[in-house]
């Protein structure tokens, strides 16, 4: 087999990095076993082609799943300057595909055959139907799919490029917007980086025009929307807008997802719609250490990538990148707008778009959003202030893990919050390493009374609200975690909400029966955006796997 990264690393004798998928062989680039193969071939077809054979081509949807029986396939990149070039060579009993082939999107590199090859075809359909029946070996390709996947992000395979200004706030926009969604690609700084000239050379780009994502196809997108990138990379699924499906999920965070995993394991026509990327506010936590399973924590984006594929492996599909605008809920099907044109149909709904960030009342605050002023604190965050000191503002478990994680890569975190202490909003095991740590100062009875600047953050002030004592510090980057509003303007009085615009549902909208249902039958909330709901993510899991039990009920007494 030829695999460059590993190869690099054993002829030069370094040691072998147990974290980079392409040192893991075994368990990134399978062999299945003759009965295994077996098993898979009555899902397919055997077919013999000839050398320079195109299997799929980057770009492609719905690709088909091969393994190889004799000869080799090629895997090519197609991100570099030059022609296509090939970084995979799969053999016998190896086989092709990852996370692409549990969704519609397009498929991110090449594939031919090297010489001539047998190989079994497995339709994209018959493949689904493989992966549900043959469940050891779904297994082994689900674990190879996600390594490829992390292989490709490590080593900037397939991979776009973005080209800004280090702190600029679209280009950390995109970016964050490229890692939330497990999107390859290389970042590079235009003031700092000699390849971000030669590319802005080569592409006749003025640097008035950052930031940039140069994709594959040599395209280049001028600042674009979150939308208009997702369409452009293929992120986004196609939706048929005649389709009635049995249930639309808004939102997935990790109530969303639950209920897509639920839903689509148990045979309903699944859709969910999210706004940017799969996880929520809980996607941006830096790690979560209190979920159960998970003894030494999992950041918020892994268990959201995790739970995103679980739900497309059973049929669900994710519409990443798209909002809801508005719900005509007065006949069945109901029908939801999609901001930017569109519309789709479903016979349940259930709503899980949870909250967004709430804002300090400072001055100037709304000038700094994503110019020195942030809402989470992942390696991404940390890495741009790495060396300096920050200010994490509130109380709760995500400012907890915010100044514990930054406290790591940062000269010092500034922890400030209004209450007296942390006891009756964070978890004990977060509050004794915040006061353990020497890199942590927590103010308390503190609020921020001024932010200075000019193009970005530049310095803090903060003032205790008993003495009236005021600080200013040079700092350049604020974590804001103070809680969050609802999601729910897009309901447009379709149904009852509490008088902080939480979704009403069961004895808090005059219902006796589930706890999930809402004033509009049909229609259930679950998660943070529910009114009276407990904001952890275990709540949010729970309350969604447990709402499709009556999404069923409801189907089953609408359609007789």
């Amino acid at each position: 087999m030829n695999l460059e990264p590993a190869n690099a690393a054993s002829e030069t004798g370094l040691t072998v990095d147990p974290t980079d998928p392409y040192e893991r062989e075994a368990q990134t680039f399978p062999r299945l076993t003759p009965e295994q193969i077996a098993r898979a071939a009555t899902f397919g077809a055997e077919e013999t082609l000839p050398a320079g054979a195109a299997l799929y081509e980057r770009g492609e949807r719905g690709v088909d799943f091969f393994i190889v029986l004799e000869g080799k396939i090629e895997i090519l990149d197609h991100s570099e300057d030059c022609a296509p070039t090939v970084f995979i060579a799969l053999s016998e009993r190896q086989f092709t595909g990852e996370l692409n082939l549990f969704n519609e999107r397009e498929a991110l590199v090449s594939a031919r055959t090297a010489v001539e090859s047998r190989l079994i075809r497995v339709k994209r359909a018959d493949f689904r139907r493989l992966a549900s029946a043959e469940t050891d070996i779904a297994e082994i390709m689900m674990r190879a799919f996600i390594l490829r996947r992390v292989g490709m992000i490590r080593h900037g395979r397939a991979a776009v490029v973005l080209i800004g200004q280090t702190h600029d706030g679209d280009k950390i926009r995109l970016q964050r917007f490229l890692t939330r969604n497990g999107y390859p690609h290389r970042v590079l700084d235009v003031d700092a980086d000699a390849e971000a000239g030669e590319f802005l050379d080569c592409f006749e780009i003025g640097k008035a025009h950052m930031p940039v994502v140069i994709d594959v196809r040599h395209q280049v997108l001028h600042n674009p929307s979150n939308a208009a990138l997702a369409d452009a990379l293929g992120l986004t699924e196609t939706i048929d807008p005649q389709r009635v499906h049995d249930v639309i999920v808004v939102g997935a965070g990790p109530g969303g997802l639950a209920a897509a995993v639920y839903a689509a394991s148990e045979g309903l026509d699944t859709l969910v719609i999210e706004g940017e990327a799969p996880g929520g506010q809980a996607g941006t936590s830096s790690r979560i250490e209190n979920y159960l399973g998970f003894p030494t924590g999992i950041s918020g984006q892994a268990l959201a990538g995790r739970a995103q594929v679980q739900a497309q492996k059973f049929g669900a599909k994710l519409a990443i990148s798209r909002e809801v605008a508005g719900i005509d809920c007065a006949r069945n099907p109901f029908v939801l707008r999609l901001a930017g044109g569109g519309e789709v149909r479903t016979e349940t709904l259930i709503i899980a778009s949870g909250a967004r960030y709430r804002k300090l009342d400072v001055e100037d605050y709304d000038r700094f959003e994503g110019h020195g002023v942030h809402y989470a604190a992942t390696a991404m965050e940390a890495k741009l202030c790495e060396g300096e000191e920050v200010v994490v503002v509130g109380g709760g478990n995500s400012a907890g893990q915010a100044a514990v994680f930054l406290a790591r890569q940062t000269a010092h975190v500034h922890m400030i919050v209004r209450a007296r202490d942390l006891a009756s909003t964070m978890s004990y095991y977060l509050i004794e390493r915040i006061l353990a740590s020497p890199r942590i100062t927590l103010r308390t009875q503190t609020e921020i009374s001024r932010l200075q600047g000019g193009d970005r953050l530049s310095a803090i002030t903060w003032t205790h609200q008993e003495s009236g004592e005021s600080k200013t510090l040079a700092i350049a980057n604020m974590f804001v975690m103070i809680g969050a509003a609802p999601n729910t303007g897009w309901l447009n009085g379709c149904l009852t909400l509490d008088g902080k615009g939480f979704v009403a549902t069961g004895a808090a909208a005059g219902l006796t029966g589930s706890p999930y249902a809402t004033s509009q039958p049909g229609i259930f909330a679950v998660g943070d955006v529910r009114a009276g709901s407990t904001k952890r993510v275990a709540s949010a899991v729970g309350e969604g796997s447990v709402v499709v039990s009556d999404v069923h009920r409801y189907l089953e007494a609408k359609r007789g």
